[in-house]
């Protein structure tokens, strides 16, 4: 029997993971990344599908088959966070649970990395952890699909 399905959406410029200011992103490239949501979710009875986009229409569509579909979702908007009202509307139209992630801690970057358009519609943003960000945002999904509160 598998698990729940939950999809991870990562959006513009994280395919250069590894190469992209390794300071603040850390050296593990993209596919690094990917490897650490599949068995993060694996551990948790999960099952994942990651993908990334650079596209900003492109992540909107997946975020509304999602929501129509009820499937949860993981998503790091990167830089659509801070501007990107139609992915923010795709967002509020989930029924499922949704838990926005980022690498680095976006708080203690520049400003105008300060505001997210998007947290106000998801279940929760967890920021700054590297790619523990990704596990704990799965555990999150695992919890409130269990009914954890």
């Amino acid at each position: 029997m598998s698990g729940q399905e939950v999809l991870v959406l990562n959006g513009p410029n994280l395919n250069l993971l590894g190469v992209r200011e390794p300071s603040v992103y850390g050296e593990a490239d993209y596919q690094a990344l990917v490897t650490y949501c599949e068995h993060s979710a694996k551990d948790l009875g999960l099952v994942v599908e990651v993908r990334q986009t650079n596209s900003e229409s492109e992540l909107v569509e997946w975020v509304q088959q999602a929501g129509v579909a009820g499937r949860p979702l993981v998503i790091n908007p990167a830089a659509f966070t801070h501007y990107s009202y139609a992915l923010r509307d795709a967002l509020a139209a989930c029924s499922a649970p949704v838990v926005e992630v980022h690498i680095s801690n976006p708080a203690a970057r520049e400003s105008f990395r300060h505001h997210s358009v998007v947290s106000a519609v998801v279940m929760g943003s967890i920021a700054g952890f590297g790619f523990a960000s990704y596990g704990l945002a799965l555990r999150a999904i695992k919890g409130a699909l269990d009914g954890d509160k």
